[in-house]
């Protein structure tokens, strides 16, 4: 089982490579960010369990550092301030958390990174159109039929896959490249 898993994994990445449309959306999506990190705005990323954490992972790589030392860029996953995501949960409804959170901390010009495996969470869709409703550039990562996020995200990057784990594995890879190209592209680094 572990080698099969292995190879899923490994089949789902090499249908990522062969995949004309999607190289071009992460391309798109680094140098979205890279823009937007250029006119001094903010990036801001929203998932639900696993997304979540990659949410923060890749937060992390953009605010703290990915290959090499420089000044940190302004990146923040939205579920980090618990306090304000469990008030509007509960006074209002978590369907609502993230985008209330876009309104209140977000401007023109900055842009939001959306992940949903089925692409059909209803917080991470209201998100997103908040997002629009403020002017700021979105990125959809989602699974390969891309949901209704397919229909709503300026850039969608649905991973070749059905399968939950192997989604996120793949969000993760996107998203590694994506840091890598912003911070290349930012700092000049080869």
């Amino acid at each position: 089982m572990i080698r099969e898993r292995i190879q899923r994994s490994i089949d789902v990445k090499l249908k990522m490579a062969a995949d004309d449309r999607l190289i071009g959306a992460i391309g798109a999506a680094a140098s979205a960010m890279t823009e937007c990190f250029k006119n001094g705005n903010r990036v801001l990323f929203c998932g639900n369990g696993g997304s979540a954490a990659d949410a923060q992972h890749l937060a992390a790589e953009l605010s703290g550092r990915f290959y090499f030392d420089r000044p940190p860029l302004p990146a923040e996953a939205a579920h980090v301030n618990t306090s304000f995501l469990t008030a509007v949960a509960n006074d209002y409804s978590f369907e609502t958390a993230y985008a209330r959170y876009v309104q209140g901390s977000c401007h023109k010009g900055d842009l939001l990174v959306a992940i949903s495996t089925s692409g059909n969470s209803e917080n991470i869709l209201r998100a997103i159109e908040a997002a629009h409703s403020l002017g700021m550039i979105t990125i959809g990562m989602t699974g390969e039929s891309g949901g209704k996020m397919k229909d709503i995200a300026d850039i969608l990057i649905n991973v070749p896959s059905q399968d939950t784990p192997r989604i996120q594995e793949s969000h993760i890879l996107a998203g590694h490249i994506i840091c890598e190209l912003v911070e290349k592209d930012l700092f000049q680094k080869a």
